[in-house]
């Protein structure tokens, strides 16, 4: 069926076009670069993986309770029209934000994948070219596996929320070849990890459980360029190179919490839009959610050089202040190591079950006896 044709919402034209801006850049230098972000040219390039052959799509999705998570993560939970809807409502709920969420995962994905190949014409380093290259073929694996799950398990899709949208309209007209850097590998991936790793952490659905711990597996590598690339390049900058940027950081990070709201799905519900944010902000779980967001973002900001007292003070404004000193390579670490235990768990489990076939199989043949043998096997002359 057309995407068009699942969209919850009208999106609109179906090409959103951005004009470009900036110089492709080309390098003569082809050989050495910073060993570190080589190391993780190489790493990108082992764990290349197909969406087809590691998700297992055989497992079964329920559309009305896609996720697992809990009815309080809904905006609409404990309130009176919560009180008034049915079983079956409640269950369309819960597929609308399912929805919701994975659309905008999907969007995201695609705009990574627009912002590695601009990190490739326009970053002036080879070794960066290398890495971006791998990258946006990540990204386009992770577009195909949340499309396919939305097609295939929900049958449901939203339109890009407009300050995503907005966001990645930013990051992608400006000229300055580290702003994609920016605004994908830092804001953007920064966000998307930590939403994906509570709901990872919280469904009891394989099949969701599965995509997102794959697909973060990626992004650690990917927030990790980010960091390396850019910490580099802003030891050069001037103080004010500096606060532009820390600028355009307090203004994306204003919009991506702004972006939490899920207030497209409670409009669909028949719910004015004013009274349908009035409602998400008194949420206590979003209020919550919104905060554990920012884990990600905050101390990669603080990581590579831009901590400013305007910027500091935005972030004491959002209450997020003190994950600055969050380790973020400790959750980077632990992204990596969730997804090859889940692959070590499939494919425990895959061997056992072949164990178990070929000793049926023998079991079976032991059973059969003589009498159910060839004439050879029974010993007739």
């Amino acid at each position: 069926m057309p995407t068009f044709d699942l969209y919850a919402k009208d999106p609109g034209d179906s090409i959103w076009q951005v004009p470009a801006s900036g110089a492709a850049r080309f390098s003569w230098e082809y050989d050495g670069g910073r060993d570190r972000l080589l190391a993780l040219y190489q790493k990108g390039k082992d764990k290349q993986w197909d969406g087809q052959l590691r998700i297992d799509w055989e497992l079964e999705v329920d559309p009305y309770d896609a996720l697992g998570t809990p009815d309080e993560s809904m905006a609409l939970y404990g309130t009176p029209y919560w009180a008034r809807m049915s079983e079956r409502e409640k269950g369309e709920l819960r597929k609308h934000y399912a929805s919701w969420q994975f659309s905008q995962f999907l969007h995201g994905e695609q705009g990574a994948m627009i912002c590695a190949a601009r990190i490739v014409e326009s970053v002036p380093d080879m070794d960066a070219k290398f890495y971006s290259a791998t990258q946006t073929m990540d990204e386009a694996r992770h577009a195909e596996i949340y499309g396919r799950f939305l097609h295939e398990k929900i049958g449901m899709l939203y339109p890009i929320n407009d300050n995503l949208q907005s966001l990645l309209g930013d990051t992608l007209r400006d000229s300055r070849w580290d702003m994609p850097y920016l605004g994908m590998q830092v804001l953007i991936e920064g966000l998307a990890l930590a939403a994906f790793g509570m709901i990872r952490d919280t469904t009891d659905k394989p099949l969701p459980k599965q995509i997102l711990a794959y697909v973060m597996q990626d992004e650690a590598r990917h927030v990790a360029f980010g960091r390396m690339a850019l910490r580099d390049y802003y030891k050069q900058l001037s103080e004010a190179e500096l606060r532009e940027r820390e600028e355009f950081v307090i203004e994306g990070c204003y919009l991506m919490r702004d972006r939490l709201r899920g207030v497209e799905v409670l409009e669909n519900f028949g719910i004015p839009k004013a009274e349908a944010e009035q409602i998400s902000e008194r949420s206590e779980f979003l209020q919550l959610f919104r905060r554990l967001l920012f884990s990600r973002i905050v101390p990669c900001v603080k990581d590579i050089g831009l901590w400013g007292e305007r910027l500091q003070q935005a972030y004491v404004d959002m209450g997020v202040f003190e994950m600055g000193d969050s380790n973020l390579d400790l959750l980077m670490a632990q992204d990596e190591e969730i997804a090859e235990k889940l692959d070590a768990e499939r494919f425990a489990a895959e061997e056992r079950e072949r164990v178990a076939e070929v000793e049926g199989a023998i079991e079976a043949g032991a059973e059969a006896g003589p009498s159910e043998a060839g004439p050879s096997e029974a010993g007739l002359s």
